[in-house]
């Protein structure tokens, strides 16, 4: 009888407790194996210990990464990718009219998931700290960059090192306009602009898309689906380098939120962007969230 994915991963986790938990009885004390269970030396056995000495490396590189980056806990690990992706829907009151019957993309702030995580995006890309890329790389913490060319031309490299590091990059527009202000045509220009520029740079166009300023009417959406865009992202919080911000009255983090954050430095905040990354580490896993990937639930 074929297992399911989730009962092939439950049996893959009560495994794995078997193999990282200390033996029982006096040491060097050898227990024969119970009825129908295979000796320690088969195959599936020593698999199963070589994975679970690949988690306990990769738990002790990771602890080791969060001392040497000043944080006061070791990142929590986001569970696995949902089987099924959560149905994404337009918040109430981002609506435009005509949204359903025209199908355009859905506008959230929050992803519909009973898993404590929350999504990290990093706006426009004006800070180019190599710093935070060796800090995001060593903590193996996921995030998602949308980026407007302007800045991103400055150094379209920088940016590739997160592509292959497994950060998502996605749409900001070509220039960070006010997009309301202009015409549905230029609108458009703004945002197929910029996922040519994507393409041509990073192999693929996006299919995320957050207006600037978090502004957008009618138009904007409905050029941003001309455009390949499916999803649009904005944010239920926003951290800085010393200090949060919230949308919510509660000023709390709830499980799928959206956190936008920005490429800045000392020049614009008080802190550089390790000092945001800290901010943000800190109090997203003293209150039991992990990081995950924005790209892994939709």
């Amino acid at each position: 009888m074929g297992w399911s994915r989730g009962g092939a991963r439950a049996a893959l986790a009560v495994l794995a407790l078997a193999v990282l938990a200390p033996a029982c009885g006096r040491p060097g004390a050898e227990v024969a194996p119970a009825g129908g269970q295979q000796p320690l030396e088969a195959p599936p056995a020593r698999a199963l210990d070589a994975y679970a000495t690949k988690l306990r490396a990769a738990h002790a590189a990771r602890a080791a990464a969060a001392r040497r980056w000043g944080l006061r806990h070791v990142p929590l690990t986001a569970p696995p990718p949902p089987a099924r992706k959560p149905r994404i829907t337009t918040r109430d009151g981002f609506e435009v009219e005509g949204h359903r019957r025209l199908d355009l993309p859905p506008v959230f702030t929050t992803v519909p998931t009973r898993d404590r995580v929350v999504f990290l995006t990093i706006d426009d890309g004006a800070e180019k700290d190599p710093a935070f890329v060796r800090m995001m790389r060593e903590l193996r913490v996921p995030y998602s960059a949308f980026l407007s060319d302007y800045l991103v031309k400055e150094d379209y490299g920088y940016f590739g090192k997160m592509r292959d590091d497994g950060a998502g990059l996605h749409n900001h527009t070509l220039r960070h306009p006010y997009l309301p202000a202009l015409s549905h045509a230029r609108q458009k220009r703004e945002i197929c602009g910029m996922q040519e520029v994507m393409e041509k740079r990073y192999g693929k166009r996006p299919a995320l898309f957050r207006p600037p300023y978090g502004n957008y009417d009618k138009a904007t959406l409905r050029a941003a689906k001309a455009c390949g865009i499916t999803h649009v992202p904005l944010w239920n919080a926003e951290v800085f380098a010393d200090r949060w911000e919230y949308r919510e009255w509660d000023r709390a983090l709830h499980p799928g939120d959206i956190v936008l954050t920005h490429f800045r430095g000392r020049e614009d905040w008080k802190g550089t962007m390790p000092d945001m990354i800290r901010r943000f580490l800190h109090k997203v896993t003293a209150e039991g969230y992990a990081v995950a990937r924005l790209e892994d639930y939709l």
